[in-house]
């Protein structure tokens, strides 16, 4: 018999064990959690500690490391916390610690010692570059944490070398005695340059001209060798205060550096920098005046002293040289604590400031005393006489800055740190300076050419900071096809403790000219002493010794130079003195600058003479900066009381001097024609005056190439020999004949020193000048 309702009841009786066999699952794992709760809940008491594995860590020190001690209850997270305070040692590879009953057993595997350590793959910088910076070090523990550290410091040397996309894998070699070999493996990879920079918001000036103000340059002809096409952070920061400056003493009281963009190409192998500028407008000096409410001040004498003048561009460093000067009147006249506040109101009707510098009581602060670290080697004087205040003078900010500056302008410090701080009183303040020592010394061999000496071996020996004393010290060996050159050069440049240069220099001289058939020696022998004389003067005195000699071929030298010759060598003593004014020194106006140099030299011996130079130079930017005008006039004058000039006392013009004429090739001339060959050698002149005008400008090519163009136009000439006589019946061009010339020149600025590439034409000439159309030259300014 069939049951009919069987089939209704199967599906119940389904559910009802579903939910019966899904209730006994969720008990199981109740009791599963409640097992391991109480597994962890567990207590050990462990009464030994049986440790292994350690060669080098003795037990006591890795039971510090766990900070536990015997028969301490432990649980099992308390167990898992001490092994990994032993791991976070950094002295074991691998860590294991288990209680076993009443013993707790520490296995440890030690880290291996590192044997040497070595650098693999790197071309572009040498091993000595890298080491004094690891961490990683022989004989000491290998540990992965410091390797992390080296790897992180090599590729972020050569990240400011150019290369960021550079890799360093770092790998063992396992030794025995459980010593390692650390090789780092270097994959140097390609320089990632600077490919463009770029303005926004600039209207004033050209991206040109504002790349010409930035060290970082956009790479260019000479990307291999030249490095300042490199993204540097260092190098931007110090672009962003340049190029603040180059605004703010143009006038531009306003301007703003927004933020400059840098970016990297989709390969990463190249920067793309932009500045974002807000020029503002340009702004003039209106009332400039001085007041106070001092009693004791003369304001009508402050006042006097000030040197910024009504219509003169803004400019920041014109108001500090102000502040500058008052405050060192201040001193002169004994006033002590008095601060110079300048307070500057605008006029935006006219775009003028007016400046009222406010003479008031400053607070009673004295200079304790002035720390200097960091120098193993430069002496603590060469610092300290770089500072204007000493222990127990009133403390001015101002000449603290100024001192600092001193101390970086001296070219003996990558980093310099100057710092005041409070006293051991509330009314003192000791001044830190922290430096840290480059390397001063230069050892070089080389070759050199210009078109006037041929081409030439030199080697030379320079020293900036000489036995850490701050002297200089050159010595330098040079040889052409036309002469032989030794120069010696010692000087002290705060010679007694003042400020005031002492040298000593020392140069001798051989001349050997296959046209002329003369040959010349010279030595001399001059100490020199140079102080200031006011912020744009200096003047130099000196003494010096002279020996100079002439020898000639008799059958083919002019008869002049051959009496000359004949004669012997002459020697001489000799004072003089030399005052130099240049307002380039101060920078005030970034635009123009002009030089003026005057200077006599009085002679007696065997012979007596006054010899008097002077040069007079003047520079000028326009066009917005783009086109640089330059003009030079300078002469000389050899007058004698007794004797007479040689070939080797007076004056000759060189391309340098006079362009478009070769060496000695204008001026008076001792002509003979007939023979072999015609006799035509150059006398020089006791007298000589030259004027030469140029222009610089872009020619439109990308200005990291540091090409630029330019004209110019020299007049001018060298007469008097001065002498009568019977052989003098040769002498052509003795008297004053002028020459003219032109031409056309390429500026480069190449790693190797700013060459100049001359094209001349001469305008006016006579018929034996030796004339020159093209030569190459150390580009030199004034």
């Amino acid at each position: 018999m069939i049951n009919k309702n069987a089939g209704a009841n199967a599906p119940v009786s389904t559910g009802v064990a579903t939910r019966v066999a899904r209730a006994s699952l969720t008990l199981s794992a109740m009791l599963l959690v409640l097992q391991v709760s109480g597994a962890s809940a567990q207590n050990f008491a462990f009464n030994a500690v049986q440790i292994d594995g350690n060669q080098r860590v003795a037990d006591s020190t890795i039971l510090s490391f766990a900070g536990i001690s015997r028969g301490e209850a432990l649980s099992a997270d308390q167990v898992n916390t001490a092994a990994q305070k032993i791991r976070d040692s950094g002295l074991f590879e691998t860590v294991d610690v288990q209680a076993n009953g009443s013993t707790l057993s520490i296995n440890v595997v030690e880290f291996p010692t590192v044997n040497q350590i070595s650098i693999e793959g790197n071309r572009r910088l040498s091993d000595a570059e890298f080491l004094p910076l690891m961490q990683s070090q022989p004989r000491k523990i290998y540990s992965p944490a410091t390797v992390d550290q080296d790897v992180a410091t090599i590729t972020g040397l050569y990240a400011k070398n150019g290369r960021i996309n550079a890799s360093v894998t770092p790998r063992i070699i396992r030794l025995s005695e459980n010593r390692v070999n650390l090789v780092f493996e270097v994959s140097e990879a390609g320089v990632t340059e600077v490919q463009r920079i770029t303005f926004v918001g600039n209207r004033s000036y050209s991206d040109r001209r504002l790349r010409g103000v930035l060290e970082t340059k956009q790479a260019g002809l000479l990307r291999a060798i030249i490095s300042r096409d490199t993204y540097s952070e260092d190098r931007i920061n110090f672009d962003k205060q340049v190029l603040t400056d180059f605004y703010q003493s143009r006038g531009y009281a306003d301007f703003t550096l927004q933020n400059v963009d840098v970016t990297l190409t989709r390969e990463r192998d190249a920067y793309l920098i932009t500045y974002n500028v807000q020029e503002g407008q340009k702004f003039t000096f209106a009332n400039v005046s001085a007041s106070s409410d001092l009693p004791e001040i003369n304001v009508a004498e402050f006042q006097k002293a000030l040197t910024t003048k009504t219509g003169m561009d803004y400019n920041p460093g014109q108001i500090d040289r102000d502040i500058a000067r008052l405050e060192r009147l201040a001193i002169q006249r004994g006033l002590t604590f008095v601060a110079v506040e300048p307070v500057v109101t605008r006029n935006d009707r006219d775009l003028s400031l007016n400046v009222d510098y406010k003479l008031v009581r400053g607070p009673r602060i004295f200079v304790e005393r002035i720390d200097i670290e960091g120098n193993s080697t430069t002496l603590d004087r060469v610092v300290r006489n770089q500072f204007r205040t000493v222990e127990g003078d009133p403390f001015n900010p101002r000449t603290i800055r100024e001192a600092a500056d001193r101390i970086r302008a001296l070219g003996f410090f990558t980093n310099t740190s100057v710092e005041a701080r409070e006293g051991s009183t509330p009314d003192q303040v000791i001044v830190d300076v922290n430096v840290e020592e480059a390397p001063t010394g230069s050892l070089s061999f080389g070759a050199n050419y210009n078109t006037d000496d041929g081409v030439g071996l030199v080697a030379s020996f320079r020293e900036k900071n000489f036995l850490g004393r701050g002297q200089s010290l050159s010595l330098q060996v040079s040889t052409a096809e036309s002469n032989r050159v030794l120069d010696f050069s010692l000087s002290e440049p705060n010679f007694l403790g003042r400020d005031l240069r002492a040298s000593f220099d020392f140069s001798y001289r051989t001349s050997f000219d296959d046209e002329d058939n003369y040959d010349t020696e010279t030595f001399r022998v001059s100490p020199t002493l140079t102080f200031p004389v006011s912020e744009s003067g200096r003047m130099s005195t000196f003494v010096a010794l002279e020996y100079n000699d002439l020898t000639g071929d008799v059958d083919s030298v002019s008869d002049f130079i051959q009496e000359e010759a004949d004669q012997d060598g002459v020697f001489n003593a000799s004072v003089g003195y030399s005052y130099s004014f240049d307002n380039r020194r101060t920078g005030l106006d970034p635009t123009s600058g002009y030089v003026f140099r005057f200077g006599q030299e009085f002679a007696f011996g065997d012979t007596q003479f006054i010899k008097t130079t002077a040069l007079a130079a003047a520079e000028r930017k326009v066009l917005n900066d783009d086109v640089t005008l330059r003009a030079t006039i300078e002469g000389g004058h050899l007058a004698y009381q007794e004797g007479f000039s040689r070939i080797t006392d007076r004056f000759f013009l060189n391309g340098n001097s006079f362009r478009g004429f070769d060496t000695n090739g204008v001026g008076p001339r001792d002509y003979q024609p007939g023979g072999d060959t015609d006799i035509n050698d150059s006398l020089g002149g006791n007298s000589y005056a030259v004027a030469r005008l140029e222009a610089e400008f872009p020619l439109g090519l990308p200005e990291e190439y540091g090409i630029t163009g330019g004209v110019f136009a020299d007049y001018g000439s060298v007469w008097d020999v001065g002498r009568d006589g019977s052989s003098d019946t040769n002498i052509i061009y003795d008297g004053f004949t002028p020459r003219a010339t032109a031409g056309l020149s390429i500026f480069w600025t190449t790693p190797l020193g700013p060459l100049r590439f001359n094209f001349t034409e001469a305008l006016k000439s006579e018929e034996y000048d030796e004339t020159q159309v093209f030569d190459v030259t150390i580009s030199t300014s004034f």
